[in-house]
C-alpha cells in the first residue's frame, strides 16, 4: 500500500492541532510546514500568558451567538467537538482546566506553555514532522496530487493538504489560494481598541470601569463590559466586542466614528434621575464630590463632575438643572470621536478569508478543490475574546482531522 502525504500548512493552533488529531499510522505521512521559527505563538501570548483555551458555556446555540462571523458554521462543528471536548481532550493527555469567574477557562497550571506542551507532545507521538522556515508560494496540481512550492525554492508533494495558515492583512497574500479556484472575502482587522489622540479622558490611564455600556453611531451595535481607560484611548472587553462586530463598519469608516458610552451600563435616565431627587431630598449637605451614588471610580467621578461645571463643593441640594442635565448625558450618553485603531496584539484576530459557502461544515474540506481542507481563522470565522476563537480552532481542526484520517 502506497504511503499517503498530508502537508499541514501553519503550525499555529488550527495546524498544530489538526496535526495532533490524525493518529500514528504507517501507511501515512504528515508534514506540518511552519513559515516562522517557531510553533503555537499565539496559544503562547494569549491570557497574558496563561492561555485562553475556550469558554466555559456548553449551549450550543449560546456559544456560537459569540461569533460575528461564521455563527452557522461554529453550530456545526460544535456539535462535533464543543467546549466539553476541548476540556476532555485536554484531560486525556493530563491537562486539566478550569473556569474563571467570567467564564473563560485556563490550564490549572495558569501557563500556556502547559497547552503548548500537550499539543506537541501529541503531534510527535502521531510521528509528525515539522519543518520550520517554510513560507508557501505556490500550490499546483498534478494527477490528483498537490505541489507545493515554498520561498526556498524547495518542493513537497502532497495527497492531502490541511491549510492553516491564520489570517492574512493583505488580500495579495491570499493568491495562492485563489489560483486553487478559492474566492476571497477581503481581510480586516477584528479585536481592536479605540484610538482617541490628545483626549483629556486619556489622563486617566490605567483606570478600569465595570459593565458599561458601548454604542456605535449610527448602527445597531451595542456591547456591554469592562472598559479601561489607557494612554492612547479605550480597550477592555467591551471595546473588543464592539469593534470585532463592526469590524467591517469601522474599516468602511477608515476608523473614523463617534461613539455613546454609558458608564453605567444599561441604567436609564428616569432611574438616575430618581435617584439624584431622592439625594437632593435626603442628603442635600452632602457635598456631591465625596458621594458617588454610582460606585463608579473616584478619579472618573471626578471627571465627570468636572466635565459637567459641577464645583467641588457643591452640595446635592444646591445642583442646578443645567448642570443636573449635563451630568446625566455625560454619565449614560458620554460621546466620544474615534481616530483610528491599535491591534490588540495578545488576540489579534482577522476577519475575513475563504467564504465559508466553499467549505464542506461537517469536514472542511473545500467544495472548490478536492484534497484540500482549512481550519482555523483562514476561514471567515471570527469570535469575541474569552476563548471563542481558540474553539474555533480547536473544533474545525479536529473535523479536518477526522475527515482525512477516514480518507486515508
Amino acid at each position: 500500500m502506497s504511503t499517503t502525504k498530508i502537508a499541514i500548512i501553519g503550525a499555529g493552533a488550527a495546524g498544530c492541532f489538526t496535526a495532533a488529531n490524525i493518529p500514528l499510522d504507517p501507511n501515512r505521512e504528515v508534514l506540518l510546514f511552519e513559515k516562522s521559527g517557531k510553533a503555537l505563538q499565539k496559544v503562547k501570548a494569549s491570557g497574558g500568558g496563561r492561555c485562553n483555551v475556550t469558554h466555559h458555556l456548553f449551549d450550543i446555540d449560546d456559544f456560537s451567538d459569540h461569533y460575528p462571523r461564521g455563527k452557522q458554521l461554529l453550530r456545526k462543528a460544535l456539535h462535533h467537538f464543543d467546549a466539553q471536548a476541548t476540556i476532555d481532550w485536554f484531560a486525556a493527555q493530563k491537562v486539566n482546566l478550569k473556569a474563571e469567574q467570567d467564564g473563560r477557562m485556563f490550564p490549572v497550571t495558569n501557563n500556556s506553555q502547559t497547552i503548548i506542551d500537550a499539543i506537541w507532545q501529541r503531534l510527535i507521538a502521531n510521528g509528525t514532522t515539522v519543518l520550520f522556515h517554510k513560507t508557501i508560494t505556490n500550490i499546483e496540481e498534478k494527477n490528483k496530487n498537490f505541489i507545493l512550492h515554498f520561498s526556498d525554492q524547495t518542493i513537497f508533494e502532497a495527497n492531502k493538504i490541511v491549510v492553516a495558515c491564520g489570517g492574512f492583512p493583505k488580500i495579495e497574500q491570499y493568491k495562492w489560494l485563489q489560483k486553487l479556484g478559492h474566492s476571497i472575502i477581503t481581510p480586516v482587522p477584528s479585536l481592536f481598541t479605540f484610538n482617541l489622540p490628545n483626549h483629556p479622558i486619556t489622563q486617566l490611564m490605567g483606570l478600569s470601569v465595570s459593565d458599561v455600556s458601548i454604542r456605535i453611531s449610527q448602527s445597531k451595535i451595542q456591547t456591554n463590559g469592562d472598559l479601561l481607560i489607557t494612554h492612547w484611548g479605550l480597550s477592555g472587553p467591551a471595546v473588543l466586542r464592539a469593534s470585532a462586530w463592526a469590524a467591517r463598519l469601522m474599516q468602511e469608516r477608515l476608523y473614523q466614528t463617534t461613539i455613546q458610552i454609558n458608564w453605567l451600563g444599561e441604567t436609564t435616565e428616569p432611574t438616575i434621575r430618581e435617584i439624584f431627587q431622592s439625594l437632593r431630598k435626603q442628603q442635600g449637605a452632602q457635598i456631591i464630590q465625596h458621594k458617588n451614588p454610582f460606585n463608579l471610580p473616584k478619579r472618573l467621578w471626578d471627571y465627570l463632575l468636572q466635565n459637567a461645571g459641577i464645583n467641588e463643593k457643591t452640595r446635592w441640594g444646591e445642583l442646578h438643572a443645567a448642570q443636573q442635565n449635563k451630568l446625566i448625558e455625560m454619565l449614560i450618553r458620554h460621546h466620544f470621536t474615534i481616530h483610528g485603531k491599535t491591534t490588540y496584539k495578545e488576540e489579534f484576530v482577522t476577519c475575513g478569508g475563504i467564504p465559508l459557502s466553499e467549505i464542506n461544515p461537517q469536514t472542511m474540506e473545500s467544495r472548490c478543490k478536492s484534497g484540500i481542507y482549512f481550519s482555523g481563522e483562514i476561514l471567515d470565522v471570527d469570535g469575541l475574546t474569552g476563548g471563542f476563537n481558540f474553539q474555533h480552532a480547536w473544533s474545525s481542526a479536529f473535523l479536518a482531522a477526522k475527515a482525512i484520517s477516514a480518507n486515508t
